[in-house]
C-alpha cells in the first residue's frame, strides 16, 4: 500500500483548529515576502543554526502507512541546549493575536520537536517562537521548555485525533468499494461507441495518461467518462474525481448521473462546489467577519457538522450544503471546501484547478498526486477560459477615485494617499509613449517592470494601512478592492514569459481611461502542469474538431492520447446544407440579405416546425430578423436580446414547444447562451440556420494571437480566427439532434463553408454535407429529406 504524505502544518491546522473564521486576521503580506522575512531572520543565527531542516516520521494510521513531514526554520543541535525555532510573519500585533492562533503556531512546533527527540534520542528541547510583525517588523520571540514526555504525549493526542477522522473515511471508502464492486452500468445497453469510450477512460486510468476525446452529441459522453472512473476507484486506482465544468448546466449533468448511479446502488459521497458569491446566505453579505455568526466559532462547530453530513448524505448539492450549514451555523462555502476532503467526487468550475489565483491548496498545492483524476467537460471552453486565468488588468480610474474619496472622509491616511498618488504618476509615465504616439494603445513584447514595481510598493502601503483598520469602512472597502486587484496583477507578473504581452490603452479622459493589461496568448504549459497535478485526466467535447488543435491548446502531453468517436444517430437523419449561393463578409451582407431572408423562408416551409437561425453579432441578428418579420409578418418568431435575465431566457425556451402545426422561428447569436447548453429534443426543434463562419471579430488582441501562433509555425489565422468560429458554429448545430428519434436539418449560409479551408475541419458525421450551387436548389432538397424521413420511427427514451 502507497504511504500517503501529510505536511506537520495540516495535520496541525485539522485537528487542533478553533475559533472563528476570519479571513482578516490572516496576513496580507505574500508567500514570497514571508519567505523573504524567514531569510533575513535565518541570516541573524549562529554558525551552528540549521535552517529549514527537514523532519519526517512514519507510523499507521487507520491500517495505512502515513509520512508526517515538514521543515523546521531552524534547528540547532551541536549544543547543550538544542532548540527548535518556529518563525512566523504577519499584520497583527503579536499581543492581539488570539490563542487558538498562538496554539496552532505552538503546535507545529511540537511535533517537530517529537520527531527530532526521536531521531537524536533527546530528553527535552527549547521550543522559541520568533513573531514578526511585518508593517513594524517589531520581532517578539518567546521560549518553552519542552521534554519527550510531553512531545509523546502531545504527538499522540494530535494523531490520534486525526487517526480518528481517517477511520471515518476509511469506513466510507469501504462501503464505497464494496458498492462499486456490484454496480452494474446504469443502463440496459450501451450506445453505439459508448462501450468503446468507457473502455478507453478505464485504460487511460491505469496507463497514467491525458485522453482528448470528441464525443458527439447523444453519445452518453457523461456517464461513458463517470462510470469507469468509479469502477477504477473502487479498484484503488484512483481515491478522488474531480468533474470540472465552464457551466452550471453541464454541473448538474453530473449530479444527475450520480444520482443515476446511486438508484442502481453505488454508495460513495459527491460534493457540488459553488461560487462564493452565490452560495453564501444574504445575511452574510454585508457582515464583516467579526459579526458574522456563521463565521464566529466556526472551528468550534465544524467537526459535528461534517459528521452530521457524512453520516447522512451521499451527495452533497448545494441545497444539502446549505440545509446543514444554516442547521450548524457554519458558513456554507467554506464548509463546502471542509466537506470535500472526505469526498470522492468533486464537482466544479474549471478554475479550481487550473486557476492560478483561486485553486484548491488542500488538493493542487503539491506537484503530483496519483489519487486525483480529472474529467473535464464541454473543454473546448477552457481554451478562451485559460487565457483569461492568466490575463490581468489595472485601470487608473479607481485609483483616481480613491485619491478623491480620501480627501473626503476622516480615513484619510497621508502615506497612503502619497502612494496613490505615485502609482498615479507611474501610469502616467509609462503610458508617455502611448499618449506621445497618438494611438489608442500599444503593444509590447515585455512585461512593464517599473510599472510593475510601483503596484508591489502600493501593495506593501495598502497592506501595512489595513492592518490599522477597524471596523471596516466604504472607503477601507474600496481599497481593499483596488488591492486585491494589484495582487492579482502582480500574481500574473509571475507567470510572465514569451507567451505574454503587454498592451497599455490610453482613452481620451485620461484621468480614467488608462489601462495596463498582461495578456496571456498561450497558456498551454500552465494548463499541462495543472493537469500533471493527477493521474492523469480526460478532456471531452461534442466539439473537439480538430483535436490536434485542442490538444496544442489545453497542454496535453507529447505522449497524450486522442479517440474520436462516430455520432450515434444514423447519418441520413441530418441533413448538413451548404448555401453556397450566401455571401456573408461584411461587405457583402446588405447585397445578399434577400438571399438570406428568403433561403430561412425556403427552409422552414419545407415542413412546419421549431427552427432556430444563428448570427454572429447582434447588429446582424437585429438587422435579418427585422428584414425577415418585414417581409414573413405572419411567421411566429422570438429574437435574443443582450439583457435576458433567467425568466427571459426560459420564455425564449418555452416558445419551442412539441407539435407546433405552423412554423416557430428563433433568431439567436452563434456562440451565445443558447447555441449550446440547452436539450430541445424531438419536434422541439427540427432545424437550424447559420448565417456566417462565425469569425470571431477582427481585433488588435485576436490578431496577437494569429501572429503569435504564426511565428511559432503553426496556423496563425486558423487558431485566432477559424477555428474558435467553426466550434461555435459546430455548437450551435449540435443542438438539433439530441436522441436517436431526432431528425432535422443544418443549413450553413455562407459560401465560405464550401471551401476546403473549412470543409477539412468538419467532424465526421458531416461528411455526407451537400453543397447547393443556387437557391433553387434548397426546396426540392428539403422536400426529398423530408420525404425520406417520415416520423415513425420508435421513439426512445435517451437520458444517457
Amino acid at each position: 500500500m502507497e504511504t500517503q504524505k501529510i505536511g506537520v502544518r495540516e495535520l496541525v491546522e485539522f485537528t487542533m483548529r478553533t475559533g472563528d473564521l476570519n479571513a482578516r486576521a490572516n496576513s496580507n503580506n505574500t508567500a514570497l515576502e514571508g519567505a523573504i522575512i524567514h531569510r533575513r531572520l535565518q541570516k541573524q543565527r549562529g554558525a551552528n543554526y540549521q535552517k529549514e531542516y527537514y523532519l519526517e516520521r512514519e507510523l499507521t494510521l487507520a491500517d495505512r502507512p502515513f509520512l508526517i513531514h515538514g521543515r523546521a526554520d531552524g534547528v540547532i543541535l551541536d549544543t547543550d541546549n538544542p532548540l527548535i525555532e518556529e518563525i512566523k510573519t504577519s499584520d497583527a500585533p503579536f499581543k492581539e493575536l488570539s490563542e487558538n492562533t498562538l496554539t496552532l503556531y505552538w503546535a507545529q512546533a511540537q511535533i517537530y520537536a517529537y520527531i527530532l527527540m526521536t531521531d537524536e534520542d533527546l530528553d527535552a528541547v527549547t521550543l522559541q517562537l520568533t513573531y514578526f510583525q511585518r508593517p513594524t517588523e517589531i520581532v517578539t520571540q518567546t521560549t518553552h521548555h519542552y521534554t519527550q514526555q510531553e512531545a509523546t504525549a502531545f504527538f499522540e493526542q494530535v494523531t490520534s485525533e486525526y487517526e480518528s477522522w481517517l477511520l471515518l473515511r476509511s469506513e466510507l471508502r469501504t462501503s464505497r468499494n464494496a458498492s462499486i464492486a456490484t454496480l452494474p452500468f446504469p443502463f440496459d445497453h450501451y450506445r453505439a461507441g459508448q462501450r468503446e469510450l468507457a473502455v478507453s477512460v478505464y485504460k487511460t486510468i491505469r496507463l497514467k495518461k491525458q485522453l482528448f476525446i470528441e464525443a458527439p452529441t447523444g453519445t452518453g459522453k457523461t456517464i461513458s467518462t463517470v462510470f469507469p472512473c468509479i469502477k477504477a476507484m473502487g479498484e484503488n486506482e484512483i481515491q478522488r474525481l474531480f468533474y470540472l465544468t465552464a457551466k452550471q448546466s453541464t454541473r448538474h449533468v453530473a449530479e444527475e448521473a450520480m444520482t443515476l448511479l446511486a438508484q442502481n446502488g453505488l454508495v460513495l459521497r459527491s460534493v457540488t462546489l459553488t461560487a462564493k458569491d452565490t452560495i453564501t446566505f444574504p445575511e452574510e453579505a454585508d457582515l464583516p467577519p467579526e459579526e458574522n455568526p456563521y463565521m464566529v466559532g466556526y472551528y468550534d462547530r465544524l467537526k459535528p457538522a461534517l459528521k452530521d453530513v457524512l453520516e447522512n448524505e451521499t451527495q452533497l448539492t448545494r441545497a444539502v450544503i446549505e440545509t446543514y450549514a444554516r442547521r450548524h451555523q457554519v458558513d456554507p462555502f467554506e464548509f463546502s471546501l471542509d466537506l470535500s476532503l472526505f469526498c470522492d467526487v468533486i464537482i466544479c468550475d474549471y478554475n479550481y484547478l487550473f486557476d492560478p489565483q483561486v485553486y484548491l491548496q488542500r488538493f493542487f498545492a503539491i506537484d503530483h498526486d496519483d489519487d486525483n483524476f480529472f474529467l473535464v467537460d464541454e473543454a473546448h471552453n477552457l481554451v478562451s477560459r485559460a487565457r483569461s486565468m492568466y490575463s490581468a488588468e489595472l485601470t487608473v480610474a479607481p485609483l483616481t477615485d480613491l485619491i478623491s474619496l480620501a480627501k473626503e472622509t476622516f480615513e484619510t491616511h497621508p502615506p497612503l494617499v502619497s502612494a496613490f498618488r505615485k502609482l498615479r504618476k507611474a501610469f502616467y509615465q509609462y503610458s508617455g509613449p502611448v499618449m506621445e504616439s497618438g494611438k489608442a494603445d500599444s503593444i509590447f513584447n515585455d512585461s512593464v517592470s517599473g510599472f510593475n514595481k510601483a503596484v508591489t510598493e502600493l501593495t506593501e502601503k495598502i497592506s501595512d494601512w489595513l492592518a490599522q483598520q477597524q471596523p471596516q469602512t466604504p472607503f477601507t472597502q474600496a481599497v481593499l478592492d483596488y488591492y486585491f486587484a494589484c495582487l492579482s496583477y502582480l500574481k500574473i507578473a509571475d507567470f510572465y514569459d514569451e507567451t505574454f504581452r503587454t498592451k497599455i490603452s490610453v482613452g481620451p479622459n485620461q484621468d480614467r481611461e488608462i489601462t495596463f493589461k498582461q495578456l496571456c496568448l498561450d497558456p498551454s504549459a500552465f494548463l499541462h502542469d495543472s493537469l500533471l497535478k493527477g493521474r492523469g485526466a480526460v478532456l471531452f467535447s461534442a466539439t473537439f474538431s480538430p483535436l490536434s488543435y485542442y490538444q496544442r491548446m489545453l497542454g496535453g502531453a507529447t505522449d497524450s492520447l486522442c479517440y474520436q468517436l462516430p455520432s450515434p444517430f444514423p447519418p441520413k437523419h441530418q441533413a448538413i446544407l451548404l448555401a453556397n449561393y450566401i455571401e456573408t463578409t461584411y461587405r457583402k451582407r446588405e447585397a445578399n440579405l434577400a438571399e438570406t431572408i428568403t433561403s430561412i423562408k425556403t427552409l422552414i416551409s419545407a415542413k412546419p416546425g421549431n427552427y432556430l437561425i444563428f448570427l454572429p453579432s447582434y447588429h446582424y441578428l437585429q438587422t435579418v430578423y427585422e428584414a425577415f418579420h418585414l417581409a414573413y409578418p405572419d411567421v411566429d418568431t422570438i429574437i435574443q436580446s443582450s439583457d435576458m435575465d433567467e425568466a427571459k431566457r426560459a420564455a425564449f425556451l418555452a416558445a419551442f414547444q412539441p407539435n407546433p402545426q405552423e412554423p416557430v422561428v428563433g433568431f439567436a447569436i452563434l456562440g451565445g447562451i443558447f447555441s449550446e447548453g440547452i436539450d430541445l429534443t424531438g419536434d422541439r426543434l427540427i432545424g437550424v440556420g447559420i448565417v456566417g463562419v462565425g469569425l470571431p471579430g477582427i481585433s488588435e488582441e485576436n490578431d496577437l494571437l494569429r501572429d503569435y501562433f504564426d511565428s511559432q509555425g503553426e496556423p496563425g489565422f486558423d487558431y485566432a480566427y477559424q477555428l474558435p468560429g467553426l466550434n461555435h458554429v459546430f455548437q450551435a448545430a449540435g443542438r438539433l439532434i439530441r436522441t436517436v428519434a431526432d431528425q432535422g436539418v443544418v443549413l450553413l449560409m455562407d459560401r465560405r463553408f464550401s471551401e476546403r479551408r473549412y470543409t477539412r475541419y468538419f467532424p465526421p458525421h458531416w461528411q455526407y454535407f451537400r453543397l447547393l450551387a443556387t437557391p433553387e436548389e434548397l426546396a426540392p432538397t428539403l422536400d426529398q429529406f423530408w420525404q425520406l424521413n417520415q416520423k415513425g420511427s420508435p421513439h426512445e427514451n435517451e437520458t444517457h
